[in-house]
């Protein structure tokens, strides 16, 4: 079953981007992971990530064997994580407007 899932932490910005960069979940796309999108506070130093995945599963696995490794070996703070199943998904046009390239 389908599960959204939000990530809460102190990473700022800059820590966002070198994670990015570095596990490129965007060109390397992790089995089951469905839909990203990330946001911080005004501060710049608080991040919100909010993820649709295929399951539980196939997050945990993202989760251990490609993202907190790097975080780790960059002493990253692990961010809080909260796990729902999914009961809607809508995506509009424009969406893609917001994608980094």
């Amino acid at each position: 079953m389908a599960i959204l899932a939000i990530f809460t932490g102190n990473i700022t910005k800059q820590m966002y981007e070198s994670l990015r960069k570095e596990v490129d979940w965007e060109h390397k796309h992790p089995p089951g992971g469905m839909f990203h999108a990330a946001g911080f506070d005004d501060s710049g130093n608080n991040i919100r990530v909010t993820d649709i995945w295929e399951s539980k599963e196939d997050l945990n696995k993202f989760v251990n064997e490609r993202l907190m490794p790097v975080m780790q070996q960059h002493k990253m703070p692990p961010p809080q994580m909260e796990i729902f199943q999914i009961h809607n998904v809508n995506a509009f046009p424009g969406i893609e407007k917001y994608s980094i390239k």
